[in-house]
C-alpha cells in the first residue's frame, strides 16, 4: 500500500487497523482544524497537536494555553476499535462552541444524524425532483432537533469502516465534505467536547453497537406489529358515510372505520385518536378530559375495541391546557422562557426537570390509563419550544442544551407512567428522538408530505433512522401535509407500510378509502390494496415481534439498508430503495408514478425466492422485475421458514371483498346490541 500523504502539521493522526482498506490511503484518520470559540472570538487550537506521535495508536494528552489565559486539554482515550476525544478549558465558562475537522476520501459514503432526506425545512426532503438519497455526503446538518421529520441523532458511519457518536445534547453542526471536499467539519456549542471514535470489521456492527450503547432500542408489546388505523379529527355524525343512520353508541367516524375494516376482513390492532379528544377549544385536550359529546361512551368504547383484539391509543403533547395550565403557571411549572403563541397552541410546556412539574403531567396521563388507553402518540416536543437566551431549567442546565434533550425527558416520563398501570403492555410514540429516546419508545415520521416524493422520503427514513438505533418506525399512510390521496401513491405507500415495523394508516383526509374526495369515491383499488398488505404485515407479525426483540437484544435494526447485509458490494451502498425487513425477507419499494418495473440488488451469501412469481434467484446480482401498482417487489431468502401465502391469489380476493359494500345497518345494529347487553 503506498503511504498516505502526510497530513497538515496540525493534524493529529489516529490508527485503527479495522478501517476499510482503501487505494492509496493508510488505516488512519487525520484530525485537524481545532478550534475553541469564545464571545471574543475564535481561536486555532494547533498547538494541541504539535508533538504528537506521526501515527497515535495509545493514549495521549496535550495542553496550551490560550491568549486569554485559558487552559485546553486534549484528551484520546484509546480502548481496544475505539478513540474518545476530549477537549475540555479551565475555566470553562464563556466558551460557545468547539470545532475539528476529518479527512475524507474519495468516494468515502456517510449516513445516520437525521431521518429527513436534507436539513433544513422539511418540505425540501420532498421537493419535486429531489436526488439526494441515503449518502449525506454534500449535505450540511444543524445537529437540532427539528419540526416536525424530527429523529435525529448525535452519530453516523463511514463507509470507511469507522463512527461517530457525539455526546451529550448541546447544538451543532456538520459539514460532510460539502465546503471543502476533503474535509468533514463538526462543531459543536457548550463548555466541553467529546466523541467516541468506533471502528469495525462490518457497518452492521457499527450500528449494533451505537444502538446498544444509545438503548437498547424499547421492545414493544406484539400488538404494535399488527395494522393501525387512526383519523386526524373525530367528528361525531348521525350518518354513515352512504347516508345509513347511526345507532350505535360510540363515536360513528370510530364505529364506521372498525365496522369497515372487519367486513372487509382487514385486520386492525390499533386504533388511534388523534387531537380533539378532550374538553376545551379549539385544542380539544384540556385536563386529560374525554369530551363526551365528540367521544360518548369512551369506557365502553375502549372496552368493545378491545374485545375485538384493537388497542386504544391517544394524543398527547407535553404542555398544559384547561385548568392545569392556570395551576402549572402558578406553581412554576411551564417551560423556561417560553412566550404563548398568539393561538395559545402548545404552551406552556412542561419543565420535565422539576420533579413535581413531572408529576403533575403525569397524573394526567393516568386519568386516560385508568379508563383503558394502551398507548400514547406524543406529539410536539421540538416544536415552539425556546432555545436561546439566558434561561434555565429547574435543574439548571440552559435552555439552549435542553433543545435536543427535551424529547427523550417527555418520552420517558409517558413511558414510566404507563408501566406503573400496565406494564409491558402499553407504547409511547414520539415523532422526535434524540440521545436516549430509542429506550423507551417507537417512532413515527412525522409530518410528511403526501406525494410520491414523500414516500420517497418515507423509505430513506425508515433506513435512517435503523442506522441511528431507532428500530421500531412507521409513517403516515399516504401522507399528512398535501393529503392528495392519489391512487398509485396511496397504494404504493400502503404496500411501503406493510414491510415497516409499524403499518399506521391515516389520517387520509379523515375519511375511508370508501368515501373520498376525488373520483372514484369509493376506491376498490385502495381498499383492496389495503386489505392485501394489511393481511399480509399481520402475518408477519410474529417476525416483526422476533426481530424487535433481537433489535434489543443485540443492536441489529429491523429495517435494514443492504449495505449492513453487503458491504462489500457497491450496489449494497447506492441502491437506497431496497432494503431488508429482518434477515430473511427482502423488500423493494416503488415511489414514482408511472412506474411498473424495478431494479433490485440481492444481497450475496443467500439464494432469493420471488414472492409473487416463485422464480428463485443467487444473491450478488440486479434484476428487474415486474411492480404492478398493487405489486411491491418482495423476496423472500431460500431456507427461511416464513411462509408469505399465495399473494396473487389474496389479491383476487382482497379485489372482490372491496366490491362488495358493506351493509352498515346490520353491523351498526350489532354494535347496539352490544352495547345494551354490557
Amino acid at each position: 500500500m503506498r503511504a498516505q500523504t502526510p497530513g497538515p502539521p496540525s493534524a493529529l493522526t489516529l490508527a485503527f487497523p479495522r478501517l476499510a482498506t482503501t487505494a492509496g490511503v493508510a488505516r488512519t484518520l487525520q484530525l485537524d482544524g481545532l478550534f475553541v470559540e469564545t464571545p471574543q472570538g475564535r481561536m486555532d487550537l494547533a498547538a494541541l497537536t504539535a508533538g504528537a506521535p506521526a501515527t497515535l495508536s495509545a493514549n495521549w494528552s496535550n495542553r496550551t494555553t490560550l491568549a486569554d489565559g485559558r487552559v485546553v486539554t486534549m484528551t484520546v482515550t484509546r480502548q481496544g476499535d475505539r478513540a474518545r476525544v476530549a477537549l475540555r478549558a479551565e475555566p470553562s465558562t464563556g466558551i460557545v462552541r468547539w470545532g475539528l475537522a476529518f479527512d475524507v476520501v474519495a468516494g468515502e459514503y456517510f449516513t445516520g444524524i437525521m431521518e429527513r432526506v436534507v436539513d433544513g425545512p422539511q418540505q425540501a426532503s420532498w421537493a419535486p425532483g429531489i436526488t439526494a438519497g441515503m449518502n449525506l455526503r454534500g449535505q450540511k446538518v444543524d445537529l437540532l432537533v427539528k419540526p416536525t421529520t424530527s429523529l435525529y441523532a448525535p452519530f453516523f458511519l463511514s463507509s470507511r469502516g469507522y463512527s461517530v457518536t457525539l455526546a451529550g445534547t448541546w447544538p451543532g453542526t456538520l459539514d460532510f465534505a460539502a465546503t471543502d471536499a476533503t474535509r468533514l467539519a463538526l462543531t459543536l456549542e457548550g463548555p466541553s467536547f467529546e466523541m467516541a471514535v468506533n471502528t469495525a470489521a462490518t457497518p452492521a456492527a457499527l450500528v449494533r453497537a451505537h444502538a446498544l450503547e444509545d438503548g437498547p432500542p424499547f421492545v414493544p408489546p406484539a400488538w404494535l406489529y399488527s395494522p393501525w388505523r387512526w383519523r386526524d379529527e373525530h367528528t361525531q355524525r348521525t350518518t354513515y358515510y352512504d347516508g345509513t343512520p347511526v345507532t350505535g353508541p360510540f363515536n360513528a367516524e370510530v364505529m364506521e372505520d372498525v365496522l369497515m375494516m372487519q367486513a372487509f376482513g382487514i385486520p386492525n390492532s390499533v386504533y388511534w385518536i388523534d387531537r380533539p379528544w378532550g374538553l376545551g377549544a379549539p385544542w380539544g385536550y384540556d385536563d386529560f378530559e374525554i369530551d363526551p359529546d365528540r367521544l360518548p361512551n369512551f369506557g365502553p368504547m375502549v372496552r368493545w375495541l378491545d374485545e375485538r383484539g384493537a388497542k386504544t391509543l391517544l394524543w398527547i403533547t407535553a404542555s398544559f391546557y384547561g385548568k392545569m395550565q392556570d395551576e402549572a403557571l402558578q406553581q412554576g411549572y411551564a417551560y423556561p422562557g417560553q412566550e404563548r403563541p398568539a393561538n395559545g397552541n402548545n404552551y406552556p410546556m412542561v419543565d420535565l426537570t422539576n420533579p413535581a412539574a413531572r408529576r403533575f403531567w403525569q397524573d394526567g396521563i393516568a386519568k386516560l390509563l385508568k379508563q383503558g388507553v394502551a398507548g400514547f402518540k406524543l406529539d410536539r416536543g421540538e416544536e415552539n419550544i425556546p432555545d436561546d437566551g439566558p434561561f434555565t431549567m429547574f435543574d439548571g442546565r440552559p435552555i439552549r442544551e435542553m433543545r435536543n434533550a427535551y424529547i427523550a425527558l417527555a418520552t420517558k416520563a409517558a413511558h414510566d407512567v404507563a408501566r406503573q398501570y400496565r406494564g409491558n403492555d402499553f407504547v409511547v410514540m414520539p415523532r422526535a428522538a434524540y440521545s436516549n429516546t430509542s429506550r423507551y419508545g417507537v417512532f413515527w415520521g412525522g409530518d410528511i408530505g403526501g406525494t410520491q416524493e414523500g414516500l420517497r422520503a418515507s423509505i430513506i427514513a425508515v433506513q435512517r433512522s435503523a442506522v441511528m438505533g431507532y428500530a421500531n418506525w412507521g409513517s403516515d399512510t399516504c401522507g399528512y401535509n398535501q393529503q392528495l390521496m392519489e391512487q398509485e401513491v396511496c397504494a404504493r405507500w400502503l404496500a411501503f407500510s406493510a414491510f415497516t415495523p409499524i403499518m399506521e394508516v391515516g389520517p387520509t383526509r379523515n375519511l375511508g378509502f370508501w368515501n373520498l374526495p376525488r373520483d372514484p369515491g369509493y376506491d376498490e383499488v385502495l381498499i383492496a390494496t389495503w386489505r392485501l398488505y394489511a393481511r399480509l404485515h399481520a402475518r408477519l407479525a410474529a417476525y416483526s415481534y422476533a426481530q424487535g426483540q433481537a433489535a434489543h437484544r443485540t443492536g441489529m435494526p429491523i429495517v435494514r439498508p443492504l449495505f449492513l447485509a453487503d458491504p462489500a458490494a457497491p450496489a449494497a451502498w447506492t441502491q437506497w430503495w431496497t432494503y431488508l425487513y429482518g434477515p430473511d425477507l427482502l423488500v423493494s419499494p416503488v415511489w414514482e408514478k408511472g412506474q411498473r418495473t424495478q431494479e433490485v440488488y440481492l444481497p450475496q451469501g443467500s439464494r432469493w425466492r420471488d414472492a409473487w412469481t416463485g422464480g428463485v434467484y443467487p444473491g450478488g446480482q440486479q434484476v428487474i422485475v415486474p411492480a404492478d401498482v398493487h405489486q411491491i417487489p418482495i423476496f423472500v431468502r431460500v431456507g427461511s421458514r416464513l411462509d408469505l401465502g399465495d399473494l396473487n391469489r389474496e389479491w383476487q380476493e382482497s379485489k372482490a371483498a372491496a366490491g362488495q359494500r358493506p351493509d352498515l345497518k346490520t353491523l351498526d345494529a350489532g354494535v347496539a346490541a352490544w352495547f345494551a347487553a354490557r
